[in-house]
C-alpha cells in the first residue's frame, strides 16, 4: 500500500511541491473547496506566495431523488446544469429555478460565513488553482471549473493530494491542467489515505481564511 498523508496540512505541502512552477507569479490565486479544502489549500497558497479564498459548490438535487445532481450552483450565483438528466427526466424549468433558489441562499449563508464581509477575490485573467483535499468521482470539482469558467479566468488548474486516476485523467478535459500527487490503485475512498482525516470545521474554515486574508490582500 502507498504511504497515506498525515494530514491535510502534510498533504498541503507535498501538492504545494508539486506546483512549484507556479510559485511566486503574480497572476496566481488559489482557491478552496469548503470544507475539507481548504487546510490542504491554505498550505498551496502559502507555499506559492498566493491569494487564497473559497470556492462554493452546491448540487441541485432531483426533487425526490436528491442523490441525482441535474446541476450545481457555485460562488457568485452560477449555475451549471445536467442538460441530459433534465431532458431526460423531464424536469420543469419552475423546479430547477425553485431548488436554484433555495440552493443559492444556502451558498450565501455560507459565504457570509466562511469570508464575512470581504470581498471575494477577483479571478478575471487569472490562474486559478483549484484546491480540495481528494477527489473519487470528481462530479463536484467538474461543476466547479464549469462555473468557474463563467467568471473569466485565464486558466484553471484543479489539484488534489488523492484521486482514482480515471477521475484525473477524465477532469483533463475540463481543465487546463490537472495535478494529482497520489493516484493509487485500488482507490477506494479519499479518507483510506490519510492517517487524520477528521471533519473540517466551519471555525477552522473561517480561522485560515483569516489568516490568508493579509497575503490576498497585498496582491493584484
Amino acid at each position: 500500500m502507498q504511504s497515506r498523508f498525515r494530514d491535510r496540512v502534510a498533504a498541503g505541502r507535498q501538492l504545494a511541491a508539486d506546483l512549484a512552477e507556479y510559485a511566486h507569479r503574480p497572476d496566481i490565486v488559489v482557491l478552496a473547496l469548503p470544507r475539507g479544502g481548504v487546510p490542504v489549500a491554505y498550505e498551496v497558497a502559502r507555499a506559492l506566495g498566493a491569494p487564497l479564498d473559497v470556492f462554493l459548490v452546491r448540487k441541485l438535487g432531483v426533487p425526490g431523488q436528491e442523490e441525482v445532481a441535474m446541476g450545481a450552483v457555485a460562488t457568485g450565483g452560477v449555475r451549471v446544469l445536467n442538460d441530459s438528466i433534465v431532458r431526460s427526466l423531464g424536469i420543469p424549468r419552475e423546479v430547477i429555478d425553485a431548488v436554484t433558489a433555495r440552493e443559492l441562499e444556502e451558498l450565501a449563508h455560507r459565504e457570509r460565513l466562511y469570508r464575512g464581509d470581504r470581498p471575494s477575490v477577483d479571478v478575471r485573467g487569472r490562474t486559478v488553482i483549484l484546491v480540495d483535499d481528494g477527489l473519487a468521482t470528481g462530479a463536484t470539482m467538474v461543476a466547479a471549473v464549469r462555473a468557474l469558467r463563467q467568471r473569466g479566468p485565464a486558466r484553471i488548474v484543479v489539484a488534489v493530494p488523492i484521486a482514482p486516476p480515471e477521475t484525473c485523467a477524465a477532469l483533463r478535459a475540463e481543465a487546463d491542467d490537472v495535478v494529482c500527487t497520489m493516484t493509487p490503485e485500488p482507490f477506494r475512498a479519499v479518507g483510506v489515505w490519510y492517517q487524520d482525516f477528521s471533519q473540517t470545521t466551519d471555525d477552522e474554515v473561517r480561522a485560515l481564511l483569516a489568516r490568508s486574508a493579509p497575503l490576498g490582500a497585498s496582491l493584484p
